[in-house]
């Protein structure tokens, strides 16, 4: 048995980045920049535990584009390399500096933000150039070096007359990227990539007009000044304690992430970990909805302020992919061009850590000011409601701060309104009846049903909420949801009592024979016993057929195709209406049929099912019926 160790060499490493490990040619800039500022924060770290004798100043990261000469400059006033550090860390590219810097300096370099994990970063230059040179000068009192390559596995190194510390990299940029030359171009990629790095990054100079000074004279012109043009913002809100910032602190850095997002967020969430990961973020809860069709992927991923992706799947708990915000961790597992996530314990870890976190804040906020929670409810719900249906371990959690709004815009816990309801909503077998609606205007007439037996009735209109109660009702044995018109008033909740029908048995039978006669398939025909005033027809859908139905066009719901099931109704007719006996005692057959016909048009109508040409037919009939 032999072991050993693989050479990688610059000879067969060029083709693997030209074809594979870099899937997005823009990247070069973002790995190029984050190099300068890896330098940079290691001449930081190296002159604060004194082990280089020299000014740290106020160093910049500068991008020059040259489109005469094809070229652009990355010039940084790091630590620099030597000839030697050069031959060790460009040529021969098994070895990657930052690793080595990070292990000889492990403990004191902790904290000190730099991102080498990859040492194959330089090469992506090679994406978009024909020709790369470094000129680099040492922290170190050694002469300054020159690396020219042209992407073949030839390279020169030589001595150069550079005097200043830190790294010129120069891209001879290749016929098929000229595109890189353009001044909007790389303005857009430093934006997004590297706008919250933690060294200021100069692009160009813009013109600045002084302030006129107070004794000016009056034809005083304004002074003009140009000034280097920083494109970042070094010390992003996230890097900052919480005790640090105000709320508008946090709504100026909302702004500042989404442009062109003109409505503030609700709320924000501040994430700050350093144990068992290290993870620092904000996120924002925008309005919402009931708009489940939301643009995901808002939420952008940071590795140590270099922006990654803004696909943060695996990271944030899926429920959670509608907000907004920030993530930033070295923790987080990448592969080698950053462009994708490895699978790993730590990533599962820390969406825990994330789902926990917003739970507490939800709670905290609940328990602080639950008038403005009920206020928000309606805009954040559907996160929430996701959020219970997905994550267990959010689920546990959501009791404390869930809300379930009634009809009348109150708001109850699931605990509250067991306790609401259970004098006056628990039927004759012991069980919690939750009657709610769906949509206030169409279910006006049952929603007054209910209440005029003074039952509360709940709104709940999101999308998911046939999954959601499913869910509720599984774990809470004794309480079942029903739908406000699922059934008529006294089948929703059955007491002990029962309405004495008007009619026979056998006047029941014929009456059921005379409707079925002109009553559409499409409607199963009940004869129900009712208060005398109550509504002659009314058109109920059951509560678990349309229940399944909805569950299965949204995803889920275990049945086969329910989601294509033609819609199924209970047409309720009341006995002990005057409408009944007349239909019963009608002879004129023609007759009959109108009134029945009329009847369930009426019922139609309060369910808004009566439209196009029926509808056209019903108002026609009617106008004739008041001439």
């Amino acid at each position: 048995m032999t072991t050993g160790k693989i050479n990688v060499s610059v000879e067969n490493i060029f083709p693997l980045i030209k074809k594979f490990l870099y899937s997005d040619h823009e990247i070069f800039l973002r790995e190029l920049v984050s190099n300068g500022t890896d330098a940079t924060l290691k001449l930081k770290h190296l002159i604060s535990i004194g082990e280089a004798k020299v000014e740290y100043g106020n160093p910049v990261i500068e991008i020059k584009v040259d489109k005469d000469g094809k070229k652009i400059h990355i010039i940084d006033q790091g630590l620099g390399m030597t000839a030697d550090e050069v031959e060790k860390y460009i040529n021969q590219v098994a070895f990657s500096g930052a690793e080595e810097f990070l292990d000889k300096y492990k403990d004191s370099a902790k904290d000190s933000g730099i991102i080498g994990h990859f040492g194959l970063g330089f090469y992506s230059a090679f994406m978009v150039a024909e020709k790369v040179e470094i000129i680099t000068k040492s922290y170190k009192d050694e002469p300054a070096a020159h690396w020219t390559c042209d992407g073949s596995p030839e390279f020169t190194l030589e001595p150069a007359d550079k005097t200043s510390r830190g790294t010129e990299i120069i891209l001879h940029i290749a016929e098929d990227s000229l595109e890189f030359l353009d001044d909007s171009k790389i303005s857009g990629l430093l934006s997004k990539y590297n706008k919250f790095m933690p060294i200021p990054i100069k692009f160009g100079t813009r013109t600045e007009t002084l302030p006129k000074p107070e004794d000016a004279p009056e034809d005083y012109v304004n002074e003009t000044v140009e000034i280097d043009n920083i494109i970042n913002n070094p010390n992003p809100a996230w890097t900052k304690q919480p005790s640090e910032l105000s709320e508008e602190d946090y709504k100026n850095f909302y702004r500042e992430l989404y442009p062109m997002q003109f409505e503030d967020p609700l709320f924000n969430i501040h994430l700050n970990v350093d144990y068992p990961f290290n993870l620092t973020g904000i996120l924002y809860f925008p309005k919402l909805g009931t708009d489940m069709q939301i643009q995901k992927d808002k939420i952008q991923l940071y590795q140590n302020q270099v922006y990654v992706t803004d696909n943060v799947e695996g990271i944030v708990p899926e429920f959670l992919t509608m907000l907004k915000g920030v993530i930033d961790s070295p923790d987080i597992p990448l592969n080698v061009s950053r462009s994708g996530l490895q699978a790993d314990g730590a990533v599962k870890k820390i969406s825990n850590y994330i789902t926990r976190k917003v739970a507490d804040k939800l709670k905290a906020l609940f328990n602080e000011n639950r008038a403005d929670f009920e206020e928000k409810w309606n805009d954040i719900k559907i996160v929430l409601e996701y959020g219970m249906l997905s994550e267990d371990k959010f689920y546990e959690k959501a009791g404390a701060f869930v809300l379930y709004p009634t009809v009348d815009n109150t708001y109850f816990t699931l605990e509250e309104l067991k306790e609401k309801l259970k004098e006056n909503q628990t039927d004759k077998d012991g069980k919690l009846v939750v009657l709610y609606a769906g949509n206030k205007d169409a279910q006006h007439s049952y929603i007054e049903a209910a209440k005029d037996k003074g039952y509360e009735v709940l709104l709940l209109d999101s999308p998911i909420i046939s999954h959601l109660i499913q869910k509720i009702e599984n774990d809470n044995s004794g309480v079942t949801f029903v739908r406000v018109d699922s059934d008529h008033i006294d089948n929703l909740i059955k007491k002990d009592e029962n309405t004495i029908s008007k009619l026979s048995d056998e006047e029941k039978a014929t009456l059921k024979t005379s409707l079925e006669a002109y009553i559409p398939k499409a409607y199963s025909v009940q004869l129900e016993a009712m208060d005398s005033q109550a509504a002659p027809f009314i058109i109920t859908q059951p509560e678990f057929m349309r229940r399944m139905k909805e569950m299965s066009q949204s995803g889920g719901g275990g049945m086969f195709g329910m989601g294509n099931m033609p819609e199924m109704y209970n047409l309720v007719v009341n006995t002990n209406s005057d409408l009944a006996s007349s239909i019963l005692n009608t002879e004129d057959k023609t007759h009959q049929e109108h009134l029945v016909k009329q009847a369930l048009d009426l019922a139609k109508l309060s369910q808004n099912l009566l439209k196009g040409e029926a509808l056209t037919a019903f108002v026609k009939r009617s106008f004739e019926m008041i001439k």
